[in-house]
């Protein structure tokens, strides 16, 4: 057990890490150092980030061009880890610009925050008629925290009382709903809500209503954003959904429709099949300083929000027509965190033109459905394993230290042919060997 250690110097901590868990070894000193900033100043900053910390951990950024969103062209930043993300997700791109491209609709910006607290009275309309007549305090105690929220057009939207004692005994909400504009909103929410919680308990202490029946629990904002909801399209003539295999094109559509039916109705295929679709919000997500894991959770919730886990894109072939659609809640911003401190953050923004917020909704939720579409393209045609072991291929020749030259000769190997694991490692014993692959 170490005391203090938050306390400890940065070179300090490493040199407890090196040795109570490597044994004193350089090369693990040298790893570490290896990922720090040439630059002291651009340390420092990413080392005031986040707690204790030792080094940087690099994630791959890649580009998906050619991605048309109403009408406008963007080059996309992503951050990920995960072979061929980004490649599927610039080749979706591409087969939809020549057909139109993203039509993408913000239809709310809305986000929410409770104060939870227990109200162990007996007269509920009471307890009702006394948060309504308080209710306009809970605006006018806060106006020093909204002030510069109101002058960009955001703020408190609405207060509701809401009873919640068949959940939890004695359990209320005052259910705050929130505009926050360009800006992520989560301090600005948190800060409301526990100024609620003064007023609260500073008017029912003035009332009639004993103090004793009373607690506040907790005040949090929600990652449940069922109303700040982003919807995007394609579409085009069923004919024009060729795939460049055997299969008609007609064929090929309601292969891929069906393939959406079942992940609308398999909760054991929803969640393959959404998290394909996370894997290209998320590197948007990543690359643009936001919260991944708010968005993931917000967007897994809304999938269950009919009592079924279930897809969270959907398709439809009618009247000659192919359509592809996904409704998905992004509580996105593009000011406050780290999107003006992180360097590539504000490449990231930059890059796509310094999007506002329900732009960069709209840009997270056209990339989720390429995503998608790029591995149900795969699925329904090839198979994934073809298109996904070429892209891991260069990962499997890294892990054994191959040389270029040895690289070039087994990628041409498996042109055509899917590289599974264990045949890649054959195939690089043999180079290595001397032998000439057939």
């Amino acid at each position: 057990m170490v005391k203090g250690f938050s306390k400890f110097s940065k070179e300090a901590k490493i040199e407890w890490l090196i040795d109570n868990f490597f044994n004193g070894s350089s090369d693990a000193r040298e790893t570490l150092e290896n990922y720090w900033h040439s630059d002291a100043k651009l340390q420092k900053l990413h080392d005031e980030f986040i707690e204790n910390t030792i080094t940087n951990f690099y994630m791959p950024m890649g580009v998906a061009p050619n991605f048309l969103i109403n009408g406008k062209e963007y080059a996309v930043p992503m951050v990920t880890e995960e072979s061929s993300v980004v490649a599927a997700a610039a080749k979706s791109a591409a087969f939809w610009a020549s057909k139109g491209g993203f039509k993408a609709t913000v239809k709310s910006t809305t986000k929410v925050g409770h104060v939870h607290f227990l109200w162990k009275g007996e007269d509920k309309q009471a307890l009702t008629a006394f948060i309504e007549g308080i209710k306009d305090k809970f605006f006018t105690k806060t106006e020093g925290i909204t002030k510069n929220m109101r002058k960009r057009g955001g703020g408190i939207l609405g207060i509701e009382l809401v009873d919640k004692t068949e959940d939890v005994p004695y359990y209320y909400q005052l259910h705050a709903e929130f505009e926050t504009c360009d800006s992520m909103g989560a301090n600005f929410i948190n800060s409301c809500l526990e100024k609620f919680a003064e007023v609260l308990k500073a008017e029912i202490a003035e009332s009639s209503v004993s103090p004793n029946q009373v607690e506040v629990v907790m005040c949090i904002l929600s990652n449940f954003t069922p109303e700040c909801l982003v919807r995007v399209e394609v579409s085009c003539p069923i004919e024009q959904m060729v795939e460049g295999t055997d299969m008609s094109a007609e064929a090929f559509a309601e292969r891929f429709t069906t393939a959406v039916r079942i992940a609308g109705t398999q909760p054991y295929r929803a969640v393959t099949h959404n998290k394909g679709i996370m894997n290209g919000i998320d590197s948007v997500i990543l690359a643009t300083g936001n919260d991944f894991r708010a968005i993931e959770a917000g967007a897994h919730a809304y999938a269950s929000k009919d009592g079924q886990y279930t897809s969270l894109t959907h398709a439809d072939m009618s009247d000659g027509q192919f359509k592809f659609w996904i409704e998905v809640p992004l509580a996105l911003g593009t000011v406050g965190g780290i999107t003006g401190l992180h360097p590539m953050v504000k490449f990231a923004h930059q890059l796509m033109g310094k999007p506002n917020a329900a732009e960069l909704m709209m840009i997270s939720a056209a990339v989720g459905l390429a995503q998608n579409f790029s591995a149900l393209r795969s699925l329904t045609t090839t198979g994934i394993q073809q298109g996904h072991m070429k892209m891991h291929l260069l990962n499997i020749l890294n892990q054994l230290e191959a040389t270029e030259a040895e690289k070039k000769v087994i990628v041409q190997h498996f042109i055509k042919n899917t590289p599974h694991h264990s045949e890649v490692v054959e195939a690089f014993k043999r180079v290595r060997g001397g032998e000439v692959l057939s």
